[in-house]
């Protein structure tokens, strides 16, 4: 956003995913309070809530993005409850954060568009935005701020739990950095096929984005796993940043949008 910070709204925004739900306080390029909820447990959902809004001064409004119907619907009576704020959802109350090249932008995750948004309206280059949660989400943005689309694969924890359910002897392991070159034993094995070969993944693709549209694009992580693919930042040639609270920001943009309508 271009505006002065102390004219842009607080947003309560709230990104509902497969595994957790994040909340913060977005106030334009800024966010403050970021909390996580596993959708295991919900039951501080509505205290977290509150605990923001009252933060925020009882202003602003409360916005999502969901990937994930019972949580959205778990959100939505948490905030009626705990603020009487009802929730504003990206793609049904408030518009898509960011133009697409797809026929059908309503079928592509919210959560990736918002992403992608954020990226881009912080960026205003061309970038690919990697999102290491549950599923991987690579996608592009090209650099006139157009949606391209990407790739998904499952994510490190699901691969994980497929070896392990799928064969007959291959342990479930905990996904950490590969301690070694070459797996000596099969937990070893598993964690570096899994680790590196989402690493490979990711260069790949940006080989391939940057093949397409004739030029590097900068290269933004996100997810609970974007950590462990790259460790440091400041000594990769992966990536360029990691932020956490991407797709919160994405959110946020997709309320603005909506109030500059």
């Amino acid at each position: 956003m271009t505006d002065a910070d102390q004219t842009i709204p607080s947003v309560l925004a709230c990104d509902i995913g497969n595994t957790s739900v994040q909340i913060a306080c977005v106030e334009g390029p800024k966010s403050s309070s970021l909390m996580s909820f596993s959708n295991d447990d919900l039951s501080g959902l509505g205290d977290g809530l509150a605990a923001i809004w009252g933060d925020m001064g009882g202003g602003g409004k409360v916005a999502a993005c969901s990937v994930n119907p019972e949580g959205l619907a778990a959100l939505e009576s948490a905030s009626t409850d705990a603020i009487g704020q009802d929730v504003l959802v990206v793609g049904r109350d408030l518009p898509l954060p960011i133009e697409t090249d797809s026929p059908h932008p309503a079928g592509i995750g919210a959560d990736r568009l918002c992403a992608a948004a954020a990226a881009y309206d912080q960026l205003g280059v061309a970038c690919v935005v990697a999102d290491f949660g549950s599923a991987i989400t690579i996608d592009c943005v090209n650099a006139d701020g157009l949606f391209q689309g990407g790739a998904i694969l499952p994510g490190l924890q699901m691969g994980a739990k497929a070896l392990a359910a799928q064969t007959a002897q291959l342990p479930e392991v905990r996904i950490a950095e590969p301690q070694c070159v070459y797996g000596r034993d099969t937990e070893q094995a598993i964690v570096n096929g899994l680790v590196r070969g989402a690493r490979g993944a990711l260069r790949e693709l940006v080989e391939a984005y940057a093949t397409e549209m004739g030029g590097w694009p900068l290269v933004i992580l996100t997810g609970g796993d974007a950590r462990i693919i790259c460790k440091d930042v400041n000594d990769s040639d992966m990536a360029q940043a990691i932020v956490d609270d991407l797709v919160l920001r994405g959110v946020a943009i997709a309320y603005y949008k909506f109030m500059l309508k």
